[in-house]
């Protein structure tokens, strides 16, 4: 895994006391990895190294990677491991769904490895694990945090059409720095995926997120939330970037919170509906609440 490393000299120094959390280790936790480890289940909340994982876990949200745990993608600020991936389990879908159905989650999010290799992107198993999840425990949402698809549309529309209530594609980053960071994705791509979405159903919750500390300035995070409100987001993550290893895209700053307090106050004043900016937010960072009343403000 990893790209060509950036060197030593890049590693960052001390990271700074905001971005300071506990080790994770309450009962859900526990519970919940035990699971994994039993149903040969991955998350990306482990995957990808996330710092919130004790607090969702305990909180009884969960992020559950599909597909495997390698990606066709080699994205240079990512953990999680490229290559050739797997065949396709056919079982998993069975297997996350019972996993939802005996943690008896609250909220549960669906995301993958980017999957180039098969027809339609993988998102015939999204659609797979959002009918088995429904089946078994019809009260739990349901988010689904999905690759570009290839800029597929009907991809996208089996995936929706399947019924999540927030479909979640994340941008990453602005539009300047997309070719270096998503070299493999297309900002307008990514775009025309969330727009796409919106269009289908006015009832699914579209969202979108990017990481700050990349080498953006503050006219392109403008640019980026402009450009989200055009294409309907209403959900939207704002979170510090932290390189997994030396051998990652390095960290160009550690952004203050008072800076993801001010544009999250701009991200509402342009009509998001909901925004999470804060050094430690991730994607799936206080996911059930996102959901929580916002279905009727959203229509």
């Amino acid at each position: 895994m990893g790209v060509a490393s950036y060197g030593a000299e890049a590693w960052p120094a001390r990271k700074p006391p905001w971005l300071k959390v506990r080790a994770p280790g309450g009962h859900n936790y526990r519970r919940l990895k035990s699971l994994m480890r039993g149903q040969e289940l991955h998350s990306v909340c482990e995957e990808a190294h996330c710092p919130n994982i004790g607090e969702c876990w305990d909180a009884g949200t969960a992020t559950f990677l599909i597909m495997g745990e390698v990606c066709t993608r080699n994205c240079p600020y990512c953990a999680i491991a490229h290559g050739r991936p797997e065949s396709l389990d056919e079982d998993e879908s069975r297997r996350v769904a019972e996993a939802v159905e005996r943690l008896d989650l609250n909220h549960v999010v669906i995301t993958s490895v980017d999957r180039d290799d098969l027809p339609d992107g993988g998102a015939r198993m999204f659609v797979d694990v959002i009918r088995e999840i429904r089946a078994r425990l019809p009260k739990c949402s349901i988010e689904v945090l999905t690759p570009d698809f290839r800029g597929d549309l009907d991809a996208v529309k089996a995936v929706v059409d399947a019924g999540p209530e927030i479909f979640d594609h994340n941008m990453e980053t602005v539009r300047r720095l997309h070719r270096t960071v998503r070299p493999g994705a297309r900002y307008d791509r990514s775009l025309r995926v969330l727009a796409h979405a919106r269009d289908l159903d006015g009832d699914v919750l579209i969202k979108t997120g990017i990481m700050l500390g990349l080498g953006e300035r503050g006219d392109d995070v403008r640019e980026f939330l402009d450009d989200a409100v055009a294409v309907g987001v209403q959900i939207l993550t704002l979170g510090q970037y932290l390189r997994p290893s030396r051998d990652h895209m390095p960290i160009d700053r550690y952004v203050s919170p008072e800076e993801f307090a001010e544009w999250k106050r701009l991200g509402q004043e342009l009509g998001i509906l909901h925004v999470e900016s804060g050094p430690l937010v991730r994607s799936s960072y206080h996911a059930r609440e996102q959901v929580t009343g916002l279905k009727e403000r959203a229509r």
